[in-house]
Formats: structure tokens, C-alpha cells, sequence
């Protein structure tokens, strides 16, 4: 079961969350759906707004890591990716520390999400 950790100064604080193992929503949805407000503009990686950080927890498998070809792109024009870590996601299986939280979906993997609150921030 996929657990994910919303970090954000717009949260009072810290917020848990557990994702439906096998779930393919994205965060933005399992955000959404524990009242998480993570700033987003298109829904379809594009535009950049919900640009998020996350962290693995120690320890835990690093599975998140398939990065569409809209969100590759994305990332790119942003400056927040670079070809050594596309490399490193695609061949390596070694995830980016910056996603699109309308993108990625988490498997079963344990991962802190930081975002400013900000369109694009994190």
C-alpha cells in the first residue's frame, strides 16, 4: 500500500495518506481526495503548476519512477530535470526528485511529497 506524506507550509501540518495499492490515480487525486491542496492548472503535465518534490523514505523501495513523455518535458523546459536523471529514471530505474503531481503515481512505496503552495513551486 502506497503511503504518502503531503509536507506543505499551506498544511497546518504534516498530512498521511494511504493510496489504494494497485490504484493507478494520480497524486494529484489522492490529494485532492484527502483535502490536500496542491495548486494545478491542466490535469495533463503541460503546464508545470503542480510541480512537487518528493522524498523516499529511507530504506523503502523506490518505485514511482515511469515518467510520461508530457511530463518529461515539462520538467525539462522548467530546468528541473536533467538528461543525466532521465537517463538515470529510464535505464537505471533511479526517480527524479522533481515530478508533476498529475503524473506520478504511486506504487507500493513510502514517499513525502513537498510542494510551496505556489503554481510550480516546490
Amino acid at each position: 500500500m502506497p503511503i504518502v506524506t503531503f509536507s506543505s507550509p499551506t498544511l497546518h501540518r504534516d498530512l498521511r495518506a494511504y493510496a489504494t495499492a494497485g490504484d493507478t490515480h494520480t497524486l494529484l487525486v489522492v490529494a485532492e481526495k484527502n483535502g490536500v491542496k496542491i495548486p494545478h492548472d491542466c490535469r495533463n503535465g503541460e503546464c508545470g503548476s503542480c510541480l512537487i518534490r518528493v522524498e523516499y523514505v529511507e530504506g523503502k523501495p523506490k518505485m514511482g519512477v515511469a515518467l510520461t513523455e508530457k511530463e518529461k518535458a515539462t520538467l525539462k523546459s522548467l530546468g528541473k530535470i536533467t538528461d543525466a536523471q532521465l537517463e538515470d529514471a529510464e535505464v537505471r530505474d533511479i526517480p527524479p526528485p522533481f515530478r508533476l503531481a498529475c503524473q506520478f503515481v504511486a506504487r507500493d512505496e513510502e514517499v513525502v511529497i513537498h510542494f510551496t503552495g505556489e503554481p510550480g513551486g516546490a
